[in-house]
């Protein structure tokens, strides 16, 4: 299967409302971000709210096969792509993510439970199978067997013509006859039939050793021939079995002893359980006696009624401020380093939870390009991009030229100040660069064309467009 390079574009939102907090939901422990499901039950008739007391926990609607996760909302990983909607030619596959999360939204403004969608050309063969034609038939083979009959076969090639992408030849490949050598076959061992079992090892049933009985046979029907030599009988001359029809020996059955108390309430913070254990030893079971029935632990859920920390978690950086110098007015397009800065912002850390780690503010040496026009040159075909709209009708894809310029050969370091050493230099800027024209345009030259067999966007939850 080819794979397609993988492109922003339009996407199809499913919007999933979360649980009001009022409705009771069940409770997990776990959130498995790798499959999106809900791990180790806690317990259920419990709120929302009181679940997402720590936010490591998950819930799920009564009736819903959708989990989600008491954490701040975040976006999972994308899917594996779908099966290619054909198996040959071209055709289109499909992969989704989804905002997992509670008590707020996504980037960009995306509710819990929002679907976002892909798609991509696929091929898992360049062409359809067509059938081939069988040859003439070959001479036959020798007898299967050296004595008495059997069988002998011929064979035929697919090749007339060979099949293509992976087709075949309706038929068979070999056909049989029977044949007679005309020499005798030795004669092979048979058992005789079984002879009676012997008397029993035991007199009743359930004790330390369970009764058996035993009996053999000989291999007489017929015996082996010595010439020409047959072969052995095969399998054991002898077996056995447990006896029945035994009276049970006395026997003693397991009772559960007092259940213990409490354990204290496993977690800190949110809901947590408190367990309770017995033992099958009132009395213990004896000479075979059947053991306890039932369980020999139970759970309870348990409320803190303390919410647990959430940790600060960093929003992406934000845009680069202009490449510019201090006290000099213009440096585009010369050889003049400067800087610039970005930041982000450390959000949802709520109870005392970490701050986020690492640095709220970046900074960087540039070479101001922006608006810069410089010669440039139209590069290769880009490979095909996704399908857009992913979930909308008659999507296509495109593949561009672009006219690209290199950067200049400015100094990639610059020393800042004595003892130092060297600090890097980025380009900043959109160029302008310069090509001939191609196609009537002078930035960029597009193809496009249709995605085939596209395969309906399903909300794998629920199955609904």
């Amino acid at each position: 299967m080819t794979s397609q390079a993988q492109a922003s574009g339009l996407l199809l939102l499913l919007l999933t409302l979360p649980a009001t907090g009022s409705d009771p939901v069940l409770c997990f422990t776990q959130y498995e971000e790798s499959s999106s499901k809900c791990k180790d039950l806690l317990g259920g008739g419990v709120s929302a709210e009181d679940c997402c007391l720590n936010a490591a926990y998950a819930f799920q609607e009564q009736g819903s096969g959708l989990c989600q996760a008491c954490r701040s909302p975040l976006w999972s990983s994308w899917s594996v792509w779908a099966p290619c909607s054909v198996t040959c030619s071209e055709g289109s596959q499909l992969r989704y993510r989804r905002c997992i999360g509670w008590g707020g939204q996504c980037f960009e403004k995306v509710e819990p439970g929002t679907l976002e969608w892909q798609l991509q050309a696929c091929e898992d063969l360049p062409c359809c199978p067509e059938m081939g034609g069988w040859s003439n038939w070959g001479p036959w083979g020798p007898c299967s067997v050296t004595c008495s009959k059997g069988t002998w076969t011929r064979q035929r090639a697919c090749n007339n013509p060979i099949p293509k992408c992976g087709g075949h030849c309706p038929g068979e490949a070999h056909e049989s006859e029977p044949c007679d050598t005309q020499q005798v076959c030795p004669i092979h061992g048979a058992w005789a039939t079984w002879g009676p079992w012997d008397p029993c090892s035991g007199s009743c049933h359930g004790g330390p050793h369970v009764p058996m009985e035993r009996r053999s046979r000989t291999c007489s029907a017929p015996e082996p021939s010595t010439k020409p030599p047959g072969k052995p009988c095969p399998g054991p001359a002898y077996e056995q079995r447990g006896c029945a029809g035994l009276p049970p020996c006395p026997a003693v059955a397991g009772g559960w002893g007092p259940w213990s108390p409490a354990s204290p309430c496993s977690v800190t913070c949110g809901l947590g359980q408190t367990l309770e254990r017995r033992t099958c030893n009132n009395p213990l079971p004896q000479h075979g006696g059947p053991f306890c029935a039932g369980d020999s632990t139970r759970t309870h859920v348990c409320n803190v009624a303390e919410p647990c920390p959430v940790d600060g978690e960093w929003e992406p950086w934000g845009e680069w401020t202009t490449c510019s110098r201090r006290n000099m007015k213009f440096i585009s397009c010369e050889e003049i380093p400067g800087q610039q800065t970005r930041s982000r912002d450390c959000k949802g850390r709520k109870f005392n939870g970490q701050r986020c780690v690492g640095k709220q503010q970046d900074i960087r040496h540039c070479y101001n390009v922006n608006r810069c026009r410089w010669k440039g040159s139209w590069s290769e075909w880009s490979t095909w991009g996704l399908c857009m709209p992913p979930c909308g009708p008659n999507p296509t894809r495109a593949r561009q030229r672009l006219c690209t310029a290199p950067f200049p050969k400015f100094s990639p370091t610059v020393s800042t100040v004595e003892g130092q050493g060297e600090k890097n230099v980025t380009f900043w800027g959109k160029m302008w660069p310069q090509c001939e024209e191609m196609q009537g345009q002078k930035l960029v030259v597009e193809e496009k064309r249709p995605c085939l067999h596209v395969p309906a966007c399903k909300d794998p939850e629920n199955g609904k467009p």
